[in-house]
Order: C-alpha cells, then sequence, then structure tokens
C-alpha cells in the first residue's frame, strides 16, 4: 500500500519511492523525443542468463538482478522458487500495471490504486508430453484490471486502451513472435 505525500510516494515503513506522476510523465516524455529523434537509441537487446541446478531450480541473472525458479514437488522440483508460470504471469502483470501507470501519468490520469490479475488456463498433459493434441502452453489468458479513480471513466478506459496498445508482455503474449535455438554441446572426459 502507497500513500502519496507532496508528489512522493511513500510506503507506511517511511521509505518513498522516486517518481511522482509528474516527474513520470517528464522522464517519458523526454525519452519519446530522444527515441524520435535517435531511433537507435531504443534499440537493444536484453540477455538474460539461467542456469539449472539440481533439483528444477534455476537461477536467474540480468546486470544486478538476481531471481530463482523453480518447480514444485508436485512436478518433481524442491519448491526453491516460484515457477516459470507464476513468473510470466507476474511478468504480464506487473509489465500491464507499470504501463497503466506510466500513461496515467502521461495522459494526466490520476489513479489512486490500481490491481492487475493475471488468469491462464492450463493443461498438464501437453507439457508432460502424454497428449500432442494439448498445446503445452496456456490454452487462454485472461487479465482483469481494476482502478480506483476521481477521472471520468471514459479517460480511465482511454488511459487502458492506449496502456494495452503500446504494452511489450501483452504484445509478447498477444503476437506470435519468432523465438530461435542456438545450441553448444560440450563433452565431459570421461575417466
Amino acid at each position: 500500500m502507497y500513500a502519496v505525500v507532496n508528489t512522493l510516494y511513500c510506503t507506511p515503513d517511511g521509505g518513498c519511492l522516486m517518481a511522482s506522476p509528474e516527474q513520470i510523465r517528464t522522464t517519458l516524455e523526454r525519452k519519446a523525443k530522444e527515441v524520435a529523434l535517435r531511433p537507435s537509441a531504443g534499440q537493444g537487446t536484453a540477455t538474460t542468463r539461467v542456469t539449472l541446478k539440481p533439483g528444477l531450480e534455476c537461477d536467474i541473472e540480468e546486470g544486478a538482478w538476481k531471481l530463482t525458479a523453480g518447480m514444485s514437488e508436485k512436478l518433481g522440483g524442491t519448491n526453491a522458487g516460484p515457477n516459470p508460470g507464476i513468473l510470466g504471469r507476474g511478468a504480464l502483470g506487473s509489465c500491464l500495471a507499470i504501463g497503466y501507470g506510466m500513461w496515467a501519468a502521461r495522459l494526466g490520469v490520476p489513479i489512486d490504486a490500481l490491481e492487475v490479475e493475471v488468469q491462464a488456463d492450463y493443461d498438464t498433459r501437453g507439457e508432460l508430453g502424454i497428449a500432442d493434441d494439448v498445446p503445452p502452453g496456456y490454452v487462454q489468458v485472461r487479465y482483469r484490471v481494476t482502478v480506483t479513480s476521481s477521472a471520468p471513466e471514459a479517460d480511465v478506459q482511454r488511459m487502458l486502451d492506449i496502456a494495452d496498445k503500446y504494452s511489450p508482455y501483452r504484445d509478447v503474449y498477444a503476437r506470435a513472435h519468432d523465438v530461435r535455438r542456438e545450441t553448444t554441446i560440450l563433452t565431459t572426459c570421461s575417466s
């Protein structure tokens, strides 16, 4: 829970977060102008390294960020961390929520509270390879957005629609992508 205090977002324990809606809007407008003038400033390749450990646990690293993913005991893991499905749904939900916050700031739509709930229907038979007619991924993904705002409903809906249109992870989920595997196989010497 966050409270707005003098344009800073502060937690109940007294810690304050970076930006007010005005600061967010200014930063995003500056970045949009920079990328419009020099498109290469907005292009790049993000690289995340994932290392498998015993017990179906993975270390995930990118820059200073280190996370752990794992599989539940019912699928042979040790519950070392959230499974990839949780992280994927969390990536979608957090990307949507952050995008709504960004576009609300850019469009001047006040948000008192916002929550995104991501639901995904699955059938484990596909993942376990026991039914070739069942996809290993989700059958359907839905998200429910709950917004509390003093703005007119039409303004909130317009902001949500614009944010959805430009959401990177909504795009990842909604559009087929070119996914390629490169393989390096290292051979160990047996004694």
